[in-house]
């Protein structure tokens, strides 16, 4: 593999850890973040032609990354920034405004055997390479990133402190820290273009998700089938991946109940996973009998059997909108910007939420909430965090307790805390709307 790199600038004409004195200004003295260990040229984000921005991890990850290529626009406005993330989460960047083209590694690669892998990854590198990026932000540990810088050759790279040797080698600038549970991602991301001397404006540091014309679209068709109206209806989305991280179904429905009594249609969602839908139906079976009622009184129960444990007053109960395994991401989001308020958990359609500028009662159990948090821009975007106040224990960032998947901190948390964080952000009254199967009647 050549170790040269030819540049149109004609201001660099050899990128190697022997690189000459004489062609570039080498710092002396560097701060602790800075890869000590091979000459580094001085910084200049007025010399950026093209940068490269690296986040291979998951939805919210990709998401919460954003901020890092809006602030790097606006402080070298003349260079095209690109991102390269897995093809799963490319929605979470599909549209951006700041973004001049989205490189895409598939998973499924490795499953298609070894000659169609080496085939895909020879093509993405001879992508990236004919792009001469001259800043390469990597914002995780995944070894790839090291591999892709050595091979892209660009003059400043910079990443996550990680290991020593091989990692520390490969960066010309290192931050202190992938992740810090007392920190949020977005600064912690950030921190890779401090690094660089470069200093965020708060303006800048904001999560961007476009939802595109055709996401927009459906949903205004599907609001229209349900007689919805924008900020008149709440988007519940209580399920995750991750089962741990869920409030128990009975919780959830109670939580329903309590805010459709007050007049506000519910729209529930989920991913089309099967764990995630089998949630849904749970809390959808929940609902329908605590609005059994008798036929000849209207009293909740019958003169023969009791009462069920919780009912819903008689003329309160609103059916439930499902629209769970429906949505893709990109129509998720089209949907909770329309929403009055957002209600789930610790996943990335509450990110999405938050970026859509929509109030969000975000609930968390195991997971740091100050690491992974609804983001808003400050003094704009108002959201609640609800944690359990009576586990001294959380956040504990285990698969639940003793990684049981089970989390007594979300499975004990009382529905009335919820419901007081969705009353502060909700008006005293409902919009008077109404769903599809009330408009009906």
């Amino acid at each position: 593999m050549r170790n040269q790199v030819k540049r149109q600038d004609g201001k660099l004409k050899v990128f190697c850890c022997n690189l000459a004195s004489s062609k570039m200004s080498v710092i002396s003295e560097l701060p602790l973040w800075q890869n000590g260990t091979m000459p580094t040229e001085v910084f200049s984000p007025a010399s950026l032609r093209r940068a490269l921005v690296i986040k291979l991890r998951h939805h919210g990850d990709v998401l919460l990354a954003t901020p890092v290529i809006s602030t790097l626009q606006s402080l070298a406005p003349q260079c095209e920034i690109d991102a390269l993330v897995y093809a799963d989460t490319a929605p979470m960047l599909d549209g951006h405004p700041a973004l001049a083209q989205l490189h895409l590694i598939d998973r499924d690669w490795k499953r298609q055997g070894m000659a169609s892998q080496a085939a895909a990854e020879w093509r993405l590198i001879r992508e990236l390479r004919a792009r001469r990026y001259d800043l390469v932000v990597h914002l995780s540990v995944h070894t790839r990133g090291a591999w892709l810088v050595r091979l892209l050759r660009p003059r400043w790279s910079v990443a996550p402190k990680f290991r020593e040797g091989f990692w520390t080698n490969s960066f010309t600038h290192l931050y202190p820290a992938q992740s810090d549970p007392q920190r949020h991602t977005v600064d912690t991301n950030l921190d890779s273009l401090r690094a660089l001397g470069l200093d965020p404006a708060a303006e800048d540091v904001h999560v961007v998700l476009v939802p595109g014309a055709k996401a927009e679209e459906r949903v205004v068709e599907l609001m229209a089938q349900h007689g919805l109206q924008a900020d008149g209806f709440i988007h519940v989305h209580p399920a995750s991946r991750w089962s741990f991280k869920c409030w128990p179904a009975d919780q959830v429905a109670e939580l329903c109940d309590a805010l459709a009594a007050k007049k506000w249609p519910i729209v529930i969602t989920s991913a089309p996973d099967a764990n995630e839908k089998a949630l849904i139906a749970d809390i959808l079976a929940i609902r329908t009998k605590s609005a059994v009622t008798c036929p000849r009184s209207g009293i909740p129960g019958t003169q023969s059997e009791p009462a069920p444990a919780r009912c819903v007053p008689v003329g309160t109960f609103r059916e439930t909108i499902n629209l769970s395994g429906e949505l893709s991401l990109k129509e998720l989001a089209a949907l909770t910007a329309r929403a009055k308020l957002f209600v789930g958990v610790d996943s990335a359609p509450m990110h999405i939420a938050a970026a859509m500028g929509t109030p969000v009662v975000a609930i968390f159990g195991p997971s740091g909430d100050r690491e992974w948090g609804p983001w808003g821009n400050a003094g704009k975007t108002l959201h609640r965090v609800v944690a359990s106040t009576t586990h001294p224990c959380r956040p504990c960032g285990m698969a639940g307790c003793n990684d049981s998947k089970v989390s007594d901190c979300l499975t004990t948390l009382p529905v009335a805390q919820v419901l007081a964080a969705c009353e502060e952000l909700l008006p005293r009254t409902a919009p008077a709307t109404l769903s599809s199967a009330e408009a009906e009647t």
